[in-house]
C-alpha cells in the first residue's frame, strides 16, 4: 500500500507563494501531480508529472505554478507563484502506479488546504 502525504499548505495574501510537497512511500509513479477542490466545486487538475519529467498544467495555473519532483526523490512538489484567492481550494496529491498485472494503482493524498486572501 503506498501512501502519499502531503504538507506545505497554509493561509497567504494575494500575490504570495507557498510550496506543497508530496512524500510517496516505496514504489515508482509513472505519473503523479495535484488536484484541487474548492467549496462547492468539483476536483480539478492543477498540474502532472511524468517520471520522466514531463509536465502539464491547467491554464489557470500556467506561468505561476510549477511541478517537479521525481522517483529518485519519492516526492513531488508544487512551487505556486502570485497566488489568487481563487486559488484558495483544498489540493489533493495523486499518483498512479504500474503493476504487473497491467491495471495501474492509484492513490490520493489526505489533501492540505491553501487559503489566499485578497
Amino acid at each position: 500500500q503506498v501512501q502519499l502525504v502531503e504538507s506545505g499548505g497554509g493561509a497567504v495574501q494575494s500575490g504570495e507563494s507557498l510550496r506543497l510537497s508530496c512524500s510517496m512511500s516505496g514504489s515508482f509513479f509513472s505519473i503523479a501531480g495535484w488536484y484541487r477542490q474548492a467549496p462547492g466545486e468539483q476536483r480539478e487538475l492543477v498540474a502532472t508529472i511524468t517520471s520522466g519529467g514531463r509536465t502539464n498544467y491547467a491554464d489557470s495555473v500556467k506561468g505561476r505554478f510549477t511541478c517537479s519532483g521525481s522517483n529518485a526523490e519519492n516526492t513531488v512538489y508544487l512551487q505556486m507563484n502570485s497566488l489568487k484567492p481563487e486559488d484558495t481550494a483544498v489540493y489533493y496529491c495523486h499518483a498512479r502506479f504500474p503493476t504487473t498485472a497491467g491495471r495501474p494503482l492509484e492513490f490520493w493524498g489526505q489533501g492540505t488546504l491553501v487559503t489566499v486572501s485578497s
